[in-house]
């Protein structure tokens, strides 16, 4: 079995698939035995033609639909070989030894990592902060009414970012962004796939929330350098992202926390966007308006149902005799 299957999702990539899958061929991925899987959402460019023509040895797989980050992550998963996967944005860009320095901390604790996730840097050099804590309540207090800016540095009021962390060491911590997550298979044998409802923003704290819910930990290694540029292709529908987004954080707490805290959460969300609305610039207000309205359609008490595909192990493990 091959140690890694890189994963790229790609839509309306063309501006920086290149860089990516040359970022793996020029180092990134050396001494580790690996495939390239590209699966493209549907793109309106020539993404598709264009990594079949250039990069021979790298699998294509055309949806033909734009499901979101996490149907296309699922889709690559169900077609992999490897005992890993790096889960890698189309515009992230390893350093050379990465994927063999994130492969040796999976190694050594396989049986209890969700993921390995390297530190990342955007193209000027400048850090990228991508750790993050879970959602609480307060957490999503200090974010969206602007307290973490008090003391951005501390636990208590910015968690949601890492405040009071040293990220200078490797450590496990709560969850990490996903442009660059390296998941052990055994990790999905255990609660399956992505939920697709997310569609983006949010499909990756939910999925390692629930492998932490089975005892699996983040595991923070600074020693795996990758360059993101960041919103590579979000950027075409910014307006529509923010306000899944909005939607997506009622919807988490919902799942893991309860209604109780997600109606609490909801609550603060709407002060803090009703504010935005009176006090931003006119060109920003519409966006808080909207938000308002989106967050205000989001009923804690119903939560949009998961939608994840099967994932093999778990069909056998409920089909074996009890």
């Amino acid at each position: 079995m091959l140690d890694v299957s890189i994963i790229i999702v790609t839509w309306n990539a063309l501006d920086h698939v290149d860089a990516c899958l040359a970022a793996i061929r020029d180092g990134g991925a050396d001494g580790v035995a690996h495939e390239v899987i590209v699966v493209d959402n549907a793109s309106t460019d020539s993404t598709v033609a264009h990594v079949r023509s250039t990069w021979p040895d790298v699998q294509v797989i055309a949806t033909g639909r734009n499901g979101g980050m996490a149907a296309g992550n699922n889709v690559g998963m169900l077609a992999a070989k490897g005992r890993s996967f790096l889960l890698l944005n189309s515009d992230a860009f390893l350093e050379p030894g990465s994927l063999r320095r994130m492969l040796d901390r999976l190694d050594a604790a396989t049986d209890t990592t969700a993921a390995v996730v390297p530190r990342l840097q955007y193209p000027d050099g400048s850090p990228q902060r991508s750790v993050r804590g879970f959602p609480t309540t307060w957490r999503y207090a200090t974010e969206f009414l602007g307290i973490r800016k008090l003391a951005p540095r501390t636990q208590l009021l910015n968690a949601f970012y890492a405040g009071g962390l040293d990220l200078r060491a490797p450590q496990d911590v709560d969850w990490a962004t996903g442009a660059c997550l390296l998941v052990p298979r055994a990790a999905v044998d255990e609660v399956g796939l992505m939920d697709e409802a997310f569609f983006m923003y949010g499909e990756e704290v939910d999925w390692l929330w629930r492998m932490r819910d089975r005892g699996r930990r983040v595991a923070w290694e600074p020693g795996a350098l990758v360059v993101h540029v960041g919103g590579g292709s979000s950027q075409q529908t910014r307006g529509a992202l923010y306000q899944r987004q909005l939607a997506n954080h009622v919807r988490t707490m919902s799942l893991h926390a309860g209604v109780g805290a997600a109606r609490r959460t909801r609550w603060i969300m709407l002060l803090a966007l009703r504010l935005r609305a009176l006090l931003l610039p006119a060109g920003r207000r519409e966006a808080a308006r909207a938000g308002v309205a989106t967050v205000r359609a989001t009923d804690p008490r119903h939560p949009e149902a998961a939608v994840i595909p099967s994932w093999p192990a778990l069909e056998q493990e409920a089909a074996a005799p009890r």
